[in-house]
């Protein structure tokens, strides 16, 4: 299964989205954006929210978590 296949089958089996961190986790995927951008340019409906999430410190910071519409 290609790295879209995987991101894809991933937003299309939980309500969550995916982030940068889960995508390399879960498949060692390093440029998330990347495939993003090419399951966008496939015609795929994705949605970018900005989410709150706690560092490796406790301080809060700000990523991108992609799911799709729907």
């Amino acid at each position: 299964m290609s790295q879209c296949e995987q991101v894809l089958h991933y937003m299309q089996t939980h309500k969550r989205g995916i982030t940068a961190l889960k995508a390399f986790e879960k498949y060692g995927i390093l440029r998330l954006s990347g495939r993003i951008f090419d399951l966008k340019e496939s015609g795929y409906d994705i949605v970018t929210d900005m989410i709150e999430v706690k560092n490796r410190n406790g301080d809060v910071c700000r990523v991108a978590e992609y799911r799709l519409r729907g």
